[in-house]
């Protein structure tokens, strides 16, 4: 698709995400459920993954990313089980033979709040701005760029994959999606929160804390689908619905109380199915939270990673303290920024 890079930089940037009742964004599961009304929420965070795609020599692709060994392959050589084989996939799907791809993360490297997924939404977006002919790129949509990114990843990680942080990353803002049963585009319904009152009300109440472990989600993932596949937990997964719908409506009734509540019993279902979603860091943080009337949950399929409360102020500002002392005890641990983007996806060369 792209012969040639064009001979100077391009940049493009998106944010990552923290969420509620994932995994109901794979198909294995939004599908068979339809008719009970699946929801995932997730905010994006003012943390942005910024990709730079530049010219580079003849035949050749390399990646660079902090917390990875750069590595270059001849085009079509590259593995895509490399741990930056979806970068190079990406690469791949385009034709491009003479790029480097550097990535530039502002959150931990595998914190779990969606940075590859992240990544390849930036890296789709882009080698689309590099394409040669103006209206071309012109026919270039957000969600054509999600969906991409998404097929892609799906078919390098050997297991089934959601599309929520995809959505997050070139949307931004505060959302709840909602999975239908419909097939190809257009499968997922997005509702914008806070658009009134703004994100500032939700991000003073929320905290996001890296545990100072990276997380492997693969692992979770695949053993929530192979469960459900196989006929077990079907009540908790409904039940887990039920808790994301619960969720969302209490936000638009901006009660974090309430939230915080879901919150918990959404956490409490994933920790009986999965004990190990949270580490010993993550389960000293949500005990804090609990203890001081917030809820807490581990960010994605969890396994490490990072783990975020919501509460009223009060309470959000009583847990502080607490997440600090706790923190400290792990060397790699730290509160993160909690605050909301509301742009998305942005790149040179492409408006929406």
């Amino acid at each position: 698709m792209i012969d040639k890079l064009p001979d100077k930089r391009i940049e493009a940037s998106a944010p990552c995400r923290i969420d509620l009742g994932g995994t109901l964004d794979i198909s294995t599961f939004h599908l068979p459920l339809a008719r009970f009304k699946p929801v995932t929420f997730n905010a994006a965070l003012d943390s942005r993954t910024k990709v730079v795609l530049e010219p580079y020599r003849k035949g050749l692709v390399k990646v660079s990313s902090k917390g990875f060994e750069s590595a270059e392959f001849p085009v079509g050589q590259a593995p895509f089980d490399h741990p930056t084989g979806l970068m190079f996939a990406v690469a791949s799907y385009f034709g491009v033979g003479d790029a480097h791809i550097r990535i530039e993360s502002s959150s931990p490297v595998r914190s779990a709040l969606g940075g590859s997924s992240v990544a390849a939404v930036a890296l789709c977006a882009a080698f689309f701005s590099a394409l040669s002919e103006s209206e071309e790129r012109e026919r270039i949509s957000r969600d054509r760029i999600v969906l991409l990114a998404h097929a892609l990843e799906q078919s390098v990680a050997g297991v089934p994959c959601g599309v929520q942080d995809q959505l997050a990353a070139a949307y931004g803002g505060i959302n709840a999606w909602q999975w239908t049963d419909r097939q190809g585009p257009g499968f997922f319904l997005r509702e914008p929160l806070f658009e009134k009152s703004g994100p500032d009300g939700f991000s003073k109440r929320i905290r996001i804390a890296y545990c100072g472990i990276p997380h492997e989600s693969k692992d979770i993932n695949s053993r929530w689908v192979k469960g459900f596949v196989a006929g077990e937990r079907r009540s908790e997964w409904l039940e887990i619905i039920r808790c994301a719908q619960s969720f969302v409506d209490a936000l638009k009734k901006e009660n974090y109380k309430d939230a915080a509540e879901w919150m918990n019993r959404e956490t409490d279902i994933r920790l009986a199915m999965t004990p190990d979603v949270l580490d010993e860091t993550g389960m000293k943080l949500a005990q804090a939270a609990r203890a001081v009337g917030c809820g807490a949950r581990f960010t994605g399929a969890g396994g490490g990673g990072c783990v975020w409360a919501v509460g009223e102020l009060e309470d959000v500002l009583r847990l502080d303290g607490e997440w600090e002392n706790i923190l400290s005890e792990r060397s790699d641990a730290c509160m993160l920024d909690a605050g909301i983007d509301t742009q998305g996806l942005r790149c040179d060369g492409l408006c929406w």
